[in-house]
């Protein structure tokens, strides 16, 4: 009897353990079982991808021959999380396609170099660091497909020459700094090729434009690669090519070829006359479909007949430096779903031919001199119209006034146009018709009463009640003025210098500028001898008085924003390039030698999510930093300033401010209440690039780079809505003149440690705190201190969130405008991982390399 008994037992046990029953030891099947069973994903549940119950080759995205040999394993967006374990998956010698895209995978084996007939790699979207070199992907003779994006790949990219049969590679997204160290070979498989986002910051080798003879699609986006007359043209094949956001100078028709269809060059530095250079090519653009040239130095005039693309659906020629001209021909562009033409130096009408483009789905006219009416426009399609900063006049068309309601965005300010509001918000009226009155016209520009007091009665007995109340406005901040000014304990190098409008800017020094709290004094003899450094355009001949006249001596109206380094201003340089000027008022330890050693540094650093430094001034005691204009303003003002929906052009309401870099480039911005500003899509988008840029700061950067002022106003959104953290490395250029401030900090960003006598010097993990206060703010709407903070005993948001996060609480909290806009489970993660960045010791906070990490370990998802 017993050992019936026992052969029962023994055949329950073997019934019970699904790997003993389906998958012999050292079989295929035994492999992957074991690798999904320690990657914490194989189930006994029926409804399992990965039913243990089952055997192997009936699992879902495993493939295997007749004799049970696995050739093909995708487990994409399944959960699995970690170092893949040796004696797994790198056992499959005859695999032939391995898909683990999408997951949270930190390292691979050490036996993956086995894989020897692997023909398709996909592992984008990880977490897998260190060089690829590493990985002996050189060695996979048989790969045709590559795509590694999204992972934290870093050093050179390592020489593929012995992959004859590569078809695709794909490491965009990644931390690579240099490419091909052994110089470029042929490849003459290669028909995608896609480096963006990295940090490739070097010249293309030699040779870089023949060395694909069969590619079709090249994306460079993203980087900081330099160059002169770059020549792409070799690329017979091409296709699509996007080389937006790196530094390339050269002329612009030396990047295309007969046979390309999207083209997006934007934010480069290229420059010629595309009408004249277009008619002398031997290239036509008859196969363009998508076109982007925006934000690049061209000149002479737009192609005055663009039917010369008769396929365009996509066409950007936004902030270039064209000659005035009038409206080009558009009416043989009948596909066309987008078009910009933004700061191109538009003057005239804007044509009634433009109504047959029925297609159209995004017009963008804005910051153009255009006058008359507004044409009837073809509104079937019609999605995002914005005709601001223009002349317009007249009526809006009936039949654009009843779209609005549909349209995503819609913007008419700064214009004098007529139109009685019906049925409009006041948010809307605030963001649609900036410059607007309570009566007709409500659009109008206060320039032109300005320019045209006496047109009507009205308008005198208007502009004189408007001028009296200034006078007295004025008064009053002059007399508050005089009393901050005598109750201030410390001022920095005020020189009691009349401040006359009428002075001459080449005159003697030293020039007196005010702002409502601040008054800075420049000691300059000759404005036009001091120079301005732009470090893109070395001969650029700027100087101190083309800086005055850009800011209109630095007068109040150009005040963008003021804050703890010093007031911000608004100005055009020369050539029209919008810039914003920061003047670092407090007084500077270092020498004009010393500042201006790291002014130049600072100009070097570039990276995606940073605001670079464009170039700088020294005028007399003062150091002046210029950027790139941010058009739409900084998280401050998203999340707490305005009213949902209000476009944030003009608002840079406190202190600082520059790419998914390849997306976007020439669009209108959506900031409706249902755009995508106010989903936990685009909250984690933020939240991962300004974690991007601090990383690249500590880690990236020989020797590392304390930012010490990171708050929600130093983050800023750039043309694309992407996040760029701003001000960071000048609190070197003071020396150790703000030492003492630096550790007051801002009220709510403090951290704990500062409050210790002796401990308050900023340190990477102080700026870690910081950064875990804006995550709070992202995820919950709410301001650092002064906020309402429901069911807690709180004074400021981080004990608030802290203390809800402790008790489980963590979903209850999140800002109701995105919390239906995905999982909640992804947005208590997020807080979760702030939480981790705000514990009171320092040395409990993560780096900001793991934050990163922790951020892409949340995938985003729209309900």
């Amino acid at each position: 009897m017993g050992v019936p008994v026992l052969g029962c037992i023994l055949l329950l046990v073997v019934s019970i353990n699904p790997s003993s029953s389906y998958e012999s030891p050292n079989t295929d099947g035994f492999f992957v079982y074991d690798f999904f069973e320690k990657m914490g994903v194989v189930g006994f549940n029926s409804s399992s991808d990965y039913n243990a119950s089952t055997p192997v080759c009936s699992w879902q995205g495993v493939s295997c021959d007749d004799g049970n040999l696995v050739l093909s394993l995708v487990a994409s967006n399944s959960g699995l999380s970690g170092p893949i374990p040796d004696n797994t998956i790198g056992k499959l010698s005859n695999l032939r396609a391995l898909n683990l895209s999408g997951n949270r995978i930190t390292a691979l084996p050490s036996d993956f170099g086995s894989l020897s007939k692997l023909q398709s790699l996909n592992l984008s979207d990880n977490l897998i660091s260190g060089p690829l070199i590493n990985m002996n992907i050189v060695n996979f003779g048989s790969l045709e497909i590559i795509d590694l994006s999204g992972n934290n790949f870093s050093g050179m990219i390592p020489d593929f020459v012995a992959l004859r049969h590569l078809r695709v590679l794909k490491l965009g997204r990644n931390m690579f700094e240099s490419i091909f160290p052994l110089g470029i070979p042929t490849f003459q498989s290669l028909v995608v090729l896609d480096l963006s986002s990295n940090r490739l910051n070097e010249t293309l080798p030699r040779g870089f434009s023949t060395a694909f003879p069969k590619l079709e699609s090249l994306n460079l986006a993203c980087n900081a690669i330099e160059g002169r007359d770059t020549d792409f043209s070799g690329m017979k094949s091409l296709r699509y090519l996007n080389v937006s956001g790196n530094l390339l100078r050269g002329p612009v028709m030396n990047f295309f070829n007969e046979m390309l269809q999207v083209v997006d060059l934007s934010r480069n530095r290229l420059y010629g006359h595309i009408s004249r250079e277009q008619s002398n090519s031997s290239h036509s653009w008859s196969h363009l479909v998508s076109l982007d040239l925006s934000e690049n130095e061209l000149s002479g005039e737009i192609q005055h007949n663009l039917s010369v693309a008769p396929k365009l659906r996509y066409l950007s020629l936004a902030g270039n430096g064209f000659n005035r001209q009038d409206f080009p021909r558009v009416e043989g562009l009948l596909g066309l779903e987008l078009l910009n033409l933004s700061k191109t130096n538009l003057v005239g009408r804007i044509p009634d031919e433009i109504s047959q483009l029925n297609n159209l789905k995004s017009i963008d006219l804005s910051d153009n001199r255009l006058n008359g009416s507004i044409p009837g426009l073809s509104v079937e399609n019609l999605e995002t119209l914005d005709l601001s900063r223009n002349e317009l006049r007249g009526e809006i068309p009936k039949m654009i006034v009843q779209k609005l309601h549909s349209m995503k965005l819609f913007n008419f300010s700064y214009n004098n146009l007529t139109f009685c509001a019906n049925g409009f918000t006041k948010e809307t009226m605030g963001r649609a018709f900036i410059g607007y009155t309570d009566s007709c016209p409500i659009a109008a520009n206060p320039e032109l009463f300005r320019r045209k007091p006496s047109e009507h009665k009205g308008m005198v007995k208007l502009t004189l009640a408007f001028t009296l109340s200034m006078m007295f406005l004025l008064l009053g901040l002059v007399f508050l003025a005089f009393g901050c000014r005598r109750r201030r304990s410390k001022s920095w190098a005020v020189k009691q210098a009349s401040y006359n409008e009428g002075r001459q800017i080449s005159g003697p020094g030293p020039f007196s500028f005010e702002t409502d709290s601040t008054t800075w004094v420049a000691d300059v003899k000759q404005a036009t001898s001091v120079p301005v450094v732009i470090f893109e355009k070395p001969l650029l001949n700027v100087t101190f008085a083309d800086l005055l006249s850009a800011t209109s001596n630095f007068d109040r109206g150009t005040l963008l924003a003021e804050g703890k380094f010093g007031p911000v201003y608004r100005g055009f340089l020369p050539g029209g390039v919008q810039v914003a000027v920061k003047v670092l008022v407090h007084g500077s330890t270092l020498t004009d030698h010393e500042a201006a050693r790291e002014l130049e540094y600072l100009g070097r650093i570039k990276h995606p999510n940073l605001v670079p430094l464009t170039g700088y001034c020294l005028a007399g005691d003062q150091r002046i930093a210029i950027y790139d204009y941010m058009e739409n303003g900084n998280l401050h003002s998203l999340l707490h300033d305005l009213p949902l929906g209000v476009n944030l052009t003009e608002d840079w309401s406190t202190d600082t401010w520059e790419d998914d870099c390849a997306g976007g480039n020439g669009r209108i911005r959506d900031v409706g209440p249902s755009g995508p500003l106010m989903t936990w899509r685009f909250h984690h988008r933020i939240a991962l690039g300004t974690a991007r840029a601090l990383a690249f700061l500590h880690h990236g950067c020989f020797p590392s780079i304390i930012h010490r002022d990171v708050k929600a106003s130093s983050v800023y959104l750039d043309y694309n809505l992407e996040p760029r953290l701003s001000d960071f490395g000048l609190a070197k250029v003071f020396g150790n003149e703000l030492d003492e401030e630096i550790a007051r900090g801002w009220p709510g960003y403090l951290p704990p440690e500062f409050s210790e006598p002796g401990n308050q010097i900023p340190t990477a993990k102080s700026d870690v705190y910081c950064f875990g206060v804006v995550l709070f703010e992202l995820m919950t709407g709410k301001k650092p201190v002064g906020d309402e903070y429901p069911e807690e005993e709180a004074s400021n948001l981080v004990s608030w969130v802290r203390a809800a996060v402790r008790k489980g609480r963590g979903k209850s909290i999140v800002d109701p405008k995105i919390r239906e806009t995905g999982p909640e489970e992804q947005m208590e993660e997020a807080l979760k991982i702030g939480y981790l960045c705000t514990a009171d010791h320092p040395m409990k906070r993560p780096s900001m390399q793991q934050v990163v990490g922790l951020l892409k370990d949340i995938e985003p998802v729209v309900k």
